[in-house]
Order: C-alpha cells, then structure tokens, then sequence
C-alpha cells in the first residue's frame, strides 16, 4: 500500500480512537487533519484551506440555520408542546393507544415547528410521561413512544440534517424538503400503527382515557381549543416550507419569516418576555456555534484526506463489494447505523457520508433518495443505545419507577420500525422522489 494510502487509513483509525476516547468532534477533526496532513505534505497541502473555509462562512443556504433553530427554540420556548399536548391527547383519548397517538402527532407538530429533538422528548417527557404511567400505560411503550416521537423532527423538514446534507450533497434545500416530506409521514403512520396494533391485541399495555376525564371538557370546547392552539403552529410551517417547496422563497428568506412568525405566534399566545427572548437568542447562538465550528473543522479534516488520496482508498474497497451499486449502498446504511450507537448524526454526516459520496455520484444514484436514506438512517442513531440522545434525553426527567432498561426495552420496536420505513423507501424510491418531481424540482 502507498505510502500516502497508509497515512490516510492511521488518520480514519485516529479520528476514531480520538473520537470514543472523549475528544469533542470538532477538536478530533482539526488535529488528525492537521497532523495528518502535515506528515503527507508539509504545510503546502494547507495553502488551500483558507479558500474552503471562506467558501463555507460565505454559503447563503447555511444563513438558513441559526434562522430555523430560532424558529424552533422560540416555540419551544413558548409552551407550545404543552397546549398541544393537552388538546390532541384528550382528542384521541377515546381510542386503546389514543394517548400515544396523540403523543405521535404532536410530535411530528413539534418536529416540523421546532426541530430540536431534546427539547421535545424532554418536553413530552415531563408532561406525559406521568400521566401515561397513572393510566396504566406500559412502562416501555410509553419510554419508546415518546422518545421515538421526539425523533421525528430529524426527518420532518425544516431539519438540521435536511439543510446539512443539502451543503454536503450540493442538492437544492427545498428537493430534500420536498423529498422527505413523504418518508417522514410514512415513519409517523407507522409509529400510529403500532400504537394501534397494541390497542387491539395488547389492550392492557394502552388503556383508553376514562371517560369520566374526557368528560371534563365538551366537545364544542375541545373543537375551539383545538383550532386556537393547532392552527397557528400547523399555519405557521406551512407557510415555510410551501414557499421554500414551491420556489416562492429561497431557504434563508423562508427561514428568515419563520423566524419572524415564531416572534408572532409567541406574543399571541401571550408568551413573549423578554426572558423568552434572551434565552432564545442564547440557545441559537449556542447551536449555530457548534454546527458551523465543527463543519469548519470537517474542512481541514476533508482537505487532508483527499490529499493523501483517501477517496482512491475508499473506492477501491467497494470494488471489492459484490452486487454492484446496491451493494455499496447497503454497506453505507449499515455503517451508518453502527455509527449511530457511538457518534452522533453530525459527525457521521461530515464523516462517512462525503467519504462515500465520490462513489455514488461516478455510479449516477439518485443523491436526493440516497439523502433520504440516510436521513432515516441517521434517525435512528437518536434511539439506539449506549449513545442514543433521546434515551438520556427522557431518562433526565423520567420518574424514579422507570428504569434504563424500561426505556431500552420500549425502544427496540421503534427502531424496528425504522429500519423497515429504511427498506420501505430503498425499494420504492418514488416515496422520496414523487413530491420533487411532481412539483418540478
């Protein structure tokens, strides 16, 4: 093996060792690039990195980040779960499951308006959580509905991933918007299914609301309660994500308006202080800071790599992979989903996927369905343990009776779940390419 081919495969070995041993993601990809690509270079190699970092800080698409994570810390801010959660669980409250039901669509409510999906599972967490237990919901189905619920807003655009691997594809925002839109209602309505598939064999697990209790509010209450606290959040995404989808808007003007009516939507529901305010402002800083500090330091990772002609390694080895494109597809899911019990989806997205890539585009796949794949393969990467985020995220605020194992245990059906939609949508791509084609994209 070449010299340089040697220096590239310590620098992915490297990276991982530096990555499990506790190193921040950003730090890790900064020192294997520079050191790496100064054992293969010098500082010659380096001349360049000015140039592609100017080219990330000056990407008009990625205006579009801290404006949608805005957006979504603003109505998290807000109480927004809590009112929606109050009307939809009541609303479905009469069926078996009806309570997880409602949990599931508000979370994909949340996901489309807010997208963070810590402060949703924290959020339903601690409003639900509680009740499902006192109504003798299943320890782990509740767990798993919840923390699989919160997940949601990392496939229902306007998503974090959406807009990143748009960057890493050099795909258009709205085609991926547009293209996930479908997988992301598939997933939901599988989540629905299961629910009520328990409701019907397993009635025990997901009791109905008492009728007593539904009988606390009228219908006519509930209808009026249901229109004042759902319309303006459902109005709100439609309008962004329909002028990005339809061409109206370009992503950073749409964002830039969803930002705006966050503000609106907030001061209407008489949720707006100027607490609200600052610690929005705080959080989006946080988020943006860290998102575009570690795509920074992808770049000097990304620069040493291909120098020391890393990609040439890379398809080299899928030639070894029998059964042609397909093949090689699966093999990045699968490395994708081992991935997701160490790292998180953001160091796999700047990582694996663009060592990948040069693969895929001399084979022609279709980019916007392979970024969908791994879109809901990356989900799953939130629910699956040691390391999957939602699981701390609900053990956090979980009551003493709910063990770790109760949340695992509660999980694994979901995760199935996944991978199906996952094998679902790889054998009938329309699903992820219909929408953008049927609108022109």
């Amino acid at each position: 093996m070449p010299y340089l081919e040697i220096l590239a495969t310590l620098m992915l070995v490297a990276f991982f060792v530096l990555l499990l041993g506790g190193i921040p993601v950003g730090l890790t990809l900064a020192t294997t690039g520079f050191v790496f690509g100064y054992l293969g270079f010098g500082t010659l190699l380096f001349n360049l990195l000015p140039h592609r970092i100017f080219g990330v800080v000056t990407n008009y698409t990625l205006l579009a980040i801290p404006l949608f994570v805005f957006m979504g810390v603003m109505l998290e801010k807000s109480k927004l779960a809590e009112e929606l959660m109050d009307v939809i669980g009541l609303a479905a409250g009469k069926l078996r499951g009806g309570l997880g039901i409602g949990i599931i669509l508000v979370g994909v409510l949340m996901g489309a308006t807010t997208g963070i999906v810590g402060a949703t599972v924290v959020t339903l967490g601690l409003l639900t959580l509680p009740g499902m237990l006192r109504r003798g919901y299943d320890k782990g189905v509740a767990c798993g509905t919840i923390c699989a619920s919160g997940t949601l807003g990392q496939i229902i655009p306007p998503s974090l991933i959406l807009i990143l691997l748009a960057d890493i594809t050099n795909q258009s925002v709205g085609t991926l918007f547009a293209a996930a839109m479908l997988p992301g209602v598939l997933l939901a309505g599988l989540y629905v299914g299961y629910v009520l598939l328990l409701g019907f064999l397993r009635p025990d697990m997901v009791p109905a609301i008492p009728p007593e209790e539904r009988a606390m509010i009228s219908g006519a209450q509930l209808t009026g309660k249901l229109f004042r606290v759902v319309a303006p959040p459902v109005g709100l995404v439609g309008a962004v994500l329909g002028s990005i989808i339809a061409g109206i808007a370009a992503p950073s003007e749409a964002a830039a308006m969803g930002a705006l009516g966050s503000i609106v939507v907030a001061a209407v529901g008489r949720r707006l202080t100027f607490n609200v305010l600052r610690e929005t402002v705080q959080a989006t800083t946080r988020i943006t800071a860290m998102v575009l500090f570690i795509l920074i330091c992808a770049q000097v990772f990304s620069l040493a790599f291909r120098g020391l002609q890393g990609e040439r390694l890379v398809q080299d080895m899928f030639e070894f992979l029998p059964g042609g494109i397909n093949t090689d597809i699966w093999f990045l899911m699968l490395l994708i989903f081992v991935l997701g019990f160490f790292i998180e989806w953001i160091e796999i997205s700047y990582i694996a996927v663009p060592l990948f890539l040069p693969v895929f585009i001399s084979a022609g796949t279709d980019l916007v369905w392979l970024s969908t794949l791994i879109c809901i393969n990356l989900q799953t990467s939130f629910l699956t343990p040691p390391f999957g985020w939602s699981l701390f995220f609900l053990r956090g605020v979980a009551p003493p009776e709910v063990t770790t194992g109760d949340i695992y245990r509660g999980v694994v059906p979901f995760v199935l779940l996944q991978v199906f939609g996952l094998v679902f949508c790889f054998f009938f791509p329309g699903i992820a390419t219909w929408l953008p084609k049927a609108i022109g994209w």
